[in-house]
């Protein structure tokens, strides 16, 4: 019999629920419930899983715990919320998402697992693979962008770095420095109503299977460990007791085996449902669903005893949610031996490394919105720089709003990076203005430094904790009275003929036109973490030149939500001068910077698209080859999209379908050839009846730096069936 077998069999029910039950400790809390000291449960063998502890000395003693003073001496598995990085932090996801370059977004998780590892962590709760299409939504910043392609690839990224991708050991899981992986929220979490964090989804089966799956069937098919459903329900169903997300999709048609983990109190939260009338029904409603471990409702321990009474649950099943947390367990290495992990302190130089990665990563992600008249990058003339704005000089908001444990005084803000970065030029610093608050009184030191200073960079956005969770914002303007201050130093440089630089943080998108129509440069700086304050002296000093694009459509006002690219064809699409077509009457329907949209140091040229075979087989694949040239006087990257649109199908197809993306890096006057490609079984879709088909004809094959078809080059193919009937 094996391990675990003999285990279950000497197991008493209390212990069981144990291994089904995971509990926080003081060190963090992301929800509303906080519990008191949990080594007597350890020791009694009824609590078998810990969140929120940090520190390997504090992990170790829990660790000791369970093996050394319980019954049956089962090993504690540990998590923690390891979003965008540890004790170094890495940008927000969303951030991150701008990169477009999965070798990288692996890395950085990599580097992540091996961070938390070294404290004895075992596993992570992320990546957030949710799509959203709506930036009032908080937990936008969490997450991959828009587009189920791009989360897709994600996904892929993110489990192989958090679980070990290219370790020799067979079993990558049981390597000292890999972490388990829980891809959330399973599943269509993004879609909240009016963008609100909690609220109810209620999408079509389309949308779902289209929009919101793809991602979590990527980290399946890449071996995560375990997925996380969504506190939310799902058309009156909370995911938390979806038999038929859980059971039958997840793990009948993805062939997930792993473990599957609620989310803070979830269990719990179906009463407020309303599908549970007390703790035993919500017990076995997550139970006959497939939950395995409950965090924080304390629903297995408390209620499940009732419902085995009432006869709402059998043993069997309470056995298989146990086998499967104990197998995850011994895939971890932590049966043969629970302190592999944390054994040893990293290295000073793997610490210096980490640092040196988040920097080039942070700089890598600012996205350049605008760079009008070449006002960035910064060059020797500018001596005296005006850092105006309430976050200039705050390294605490540069986590963003997933912080893991990082020391807030390790982070590096822009005035201290750019005084780093420029250390014969004067950096001058007023705030100007809180963040979130109607004082005033400083903008007149702030307008003083203007009129001081060669150039102007203005510092402005949402504090972290305006993103992430319970986070959602109805306004997506400047909190407080940042426009003022904004408005009014624009108005002063204007006048002085200085540069006004907008440095511009945030875990979202901002509807903030008037400030980009009036700047002179715009950058999307999200949270870039650790490393903040010298990624961006990077790219205002030019050391860096800018190459992210950002992951999501960005609105020109709040009516335009939710938005995104991808839309599906109208039936009397915009027209100008027919009153009767889909369009606003008071703003254009274009967004004010499309899906992929991120300026350079250097300036961009595509021709001479070839797309190879024209015709093509179900079983071909198709290349794309397209020439770029750099025709700025700068070396820069670009970002070359592969897009496809299906002309005429039995299901109206949208307007642009993700299928690929290429970097190039390109020195002044230098040309390449881009190659893309994309495999025709791919451009299969959910026909009429939501299984996948492959209809014959014509495709469209666009090529280009964003999702803008104004600026795409495009072919066309005939697709065709080969295989018999």
């Amino acid at each position: 019999m094996s391990r675990i077998e003999t285990l279950i069999g000497r197991m008493t029910l209390a212990e069981k629920l144990g291994q089904l039950t995971m509990t926080a400790s003081s060190y963090a809390v992301t929800g509303p419930i906080i519990v008191g000291d949990s080594t007597d449960a350890i020791k009694a063998g009824t609590i078998g899983n810990l969140l929120n502890m940090v520190g390997a000395d504090h992990i170790r003693e829990m660790q000791r715990l369970a093996v050394e003073e319980s019954r049956l001496g089962i090993p504690l598995l540990l998590g923690f919320d390891i979003v965008h990085g540890h004790r170094i932090l890495f940008p927000i996801p969303l951030g991150e998402a701008a990169l477009f370059d999965p070798d990288t977004w692996t890395l950085t998780a990599r580097e992540s697992a091996k961070e938390a590892a070294a404290e004895g962590l075992a596993m992570t709760f992320a990546p957030m693979l949710d799509v959203a299409r709506d930036p009032r939504w908080g937990r936008s910043a969490e997450g991959p962008g828009e587009d189920p392609w791009l989360a897709s690839r994600i996904a892929e990224a993110k489990v192989r770095g958090f679980q070990g991708a290219g370790l020799p050991a067979a079993n990558t899981l049981a390597a000292a420095d890999t972490l388990a992986a829980v891809a959330k929220h399973y599943c269509g979490y993004g879609a909240v109503t009016a963008g609100r964090d909690y609220a109810s989804v209620d999408i079509s089966d389309r949308t779902l299977r289209e929009v919101h799956m793809p991602a979590f069937a990527a980290a399946v098919a890449s071996g995560v460990a375990a997925v996380m459903p969504a506190f939310t329900d799902l058309a009156g169903v909370p995911m938390t007791a979806n038999r038929e997300l859980l059971r039958n999709w997840l793990r009948g048609r993805f062939g997930f085996k792993g473990v599957i983990i609620s989310d803070y109190n979830a269990i719990g939260e179906l009463m407020h449902h309303g599908i549970a009338a007390d703790l035993a029904e919500a017990a076995a409603h997550a139970l006959k669903a497939g939950v395995d471990i409950d965090m924080m409702a304390d629903a297995y321990r408390r209620g499940l005893p009732v419902a085995l009474e009432r006869k709402l649950v059998t043993v069997a099943e309470i056995d298989e949610s146990v086998r499967r947390v104990l197998t995850l367990k011994e895939q971890l290495g932590l049966f043969d031996d629970p302190y592999r992990r944390g054994a040893k302190p990293e290295h000073s130089a793997a610490l210096a490394h980490r640092r040196q990665l988040a920097r080039a990563v942070g700089a890598r992600a600012v996205v350049m919105l605008k760079n009008d008249n070449e006002a960035l990058p910064l060059t020797g003339a500018v001596r005296r720089i005006a850092v105006i704005g309430p976050l200039a000089d705050a390294p605490t908001e540069m986590r963003g709003p997933w912080w893991g444990a990082v020391d807030p005084n390790t982070c590096v803000s822009v005035v201290a990076g750019l005084r780093a970065v420029l250390p014969d030029a004067q950096v001058l610093h007023a705030p100007g203005v809180a963040i979130d608050s109607e004082d005033t009184a400083g903008v007149g030191a702030a307008l003083d430094l203007c009129d001081a200073s060669d150039a102007v960079l203005l510092c402005v956005g949402e504090a972290a904790t305006m993103s992430g969770e319970a986070s959602s914002r109805a306004k997506l303007g400047l909190p407080g009275k940042q426009r003022l201050l904004a408005e009014t130093v624009l108005e002063r440089a204007q006048a002085t003929h200085k540069r006004v630089i907008v440095i511009l943080f945030s875990g979202r998108p901002l509807v903030l036109p008037w400030l980009v129509e009036k700047a002179d440069a715009v950058l999307a700086a999200w949270f870039l973490g650790s490393e903040a304050g010298h990624a961006i002296g990077d790219i205002v000093t030019g050391r860096v030149s800018p190459s992210g694009r950002t992951p999501v459509t960005w609105p020109r006002a709040e009516g335009q939500v939710p938005i995104f690219f991808s839309e599906r064809p109208s039936g009397r699409p915009a027209d100008p001068n027919d009153r009767y077509t889909s369009k606003y009457l008071d703003v254009p329907n274009e967004p004010l910077f499309p899906f992929g949209h991120g300026l350079t140091y250097g300036r961009f040229s595509l021709a001479n698209l070839r797309v190879t075979p024209h015709d093509v087989e179900d079983v071909d694949t198709v290349r794309i080859h397209v020439d770029v040239r750099n025709t700025g006087t700068r070396a820069a990257q670009e970002t070359v999209f592969l897009f496809t649109h299906d002309k005429i199908a039995s299901v109206a197809r949208p307007l642009l379908e993700l299928r690929g993306f290429a970097r190039v890096q390109l020195q002044p006057g230098a040309t390449a050839t881009v190659n893309l490609s994309v495999r025709a079984e791919d451009l299969r879709f959910l026909g009429a009846g939501l299984e996948l088909t492959f209809e014959p004809g014509e495709v469209e094959i666009l090529v280009g730096p964003c999702a803008d078809r104004s600026k795409l080059l495009s072919a066309t193919i005939d697709l065709s069936w080969s295989r018999p009937c």
